[in-house]
């Protein structure tokens, strides 16, 4: 007797667990990439068939061409510049403060006492709410932009790291006490190890809310960037840059999110959901 298999049933198996498990990582890559890139061929069929019409969005081939041009003549490269600069500023200022804050409201509860319901009022606040009282603050200058992003990275970062602290198995803390680890021992051979997934979901965490609010405060103004240059498209009716614009903060999300993933990789290879024998 012959079965019939139809094409959804061999891209089950084709997606099945076990045979993404037997993938290499640069194949599992490769997989997550095929919705993307069937996405845009959808588009660009329906742009060039007349379904979507180009004032409406245009097609992905119209802006590539438009991307190609800013490339030649060094507008693009400046405002990822730029943008990047802002993004890696705040999230360097904001997450770091984050994570020693964190790290002290984790392993001290008299600095928990004192702090943690101050913060966790102020994050419940939308920081992009605050962008009318930030601008009397700053100014509309760099400052603005960076607190704003600054802000936003902040408590992601803050209340995995506490998170991830106080989640540490107090077995193993008193374990190692019991081994005689002294505090700044048992902080590097049991807390922090304990605590790196909590930390690591923060960082990926916080890194998408980075862009995000990049994406908000640049329309503050600003003389330079990708929410200059998609402001500025605006003005003059160019969908396709646009457009453009919005790709780009999503590739620079997904590569910061990759980057992030790799050092968690890197970091937790003693841990069996990241040393690929319990992935699924």
């Amino acid at each position: 007797m012959t079965v019939m298999t139809t094409e959804p049933d061999r891209l089950a198996r084709a997606l099945s667990p076990a045979r993404l498990r037997r993938l290499r990582p640069a194949g599992r890559a490769l997989v997550g990439w095929a919705l993307p890139v069937l996405a845009l061929a959808l588009w660009e069929g329906l742009a060039r068939a007349g379904v979507i019409r180009a004032n409406v969005l245009p097609a992905p081939s119209a802006v590539l061409a438009a991307g190609w041009a800013l490339t030649l003549s060094g507008d693009l490269a400046r405002n990822i510049a730029v943008s990047a600069a802002r993004a890696l500023t705040g999230f360097l200022l904001g997450g770091g403060i984050g994570f020693a804050l964190g790290l002290a409201n984790g392993l001290s509860a008299q600095s928990r006492a004192l702090t943690d319901t101050t913060l966790q009022m102020i994050r419940n606040i939308p920081h992009l709410a605050l962008i009318p009282l930030v601008i009397l603050w700053f100014g509309i200058g760099e400052e603005a932009k960076i607190f704003l992003v600054a802000l936003g990275v902040f408590f992601p970062i803050y209340v995995n790291t506490l998170l991830g602290i106080q989640s540490t198995d107090p077995q193993l803390i008193e374990m190692g006490r019991i081994y005689g680890m002294g505090r700044a021992r048992l902080f590097a051979r049991v807390i922090l190890p304990g605590a790196l997934p909590a930390i690591f979901t923060g960082l990926r965490y916080g890194l998408g809310i980075m862009w995000l609010t990049l994406i908000v405060a640049e329309t503050i103004s600003a003389q330079a960037g990708l929410g200059y240059m998609a402001m500025q498209a605006r003005e003059f009716l160019q969908i396709d840059v646009v457009v453009l614009s919005i790709l780009i903060y999503a590739l620079l999300g997904k590569l910061a999110d990759s980057l992030a993933r790799a050092l968690e990789r890197a970091c937790l290879q003693w841990h069996p959901a990241f040393s690929g024998k319990g992935s699924t």
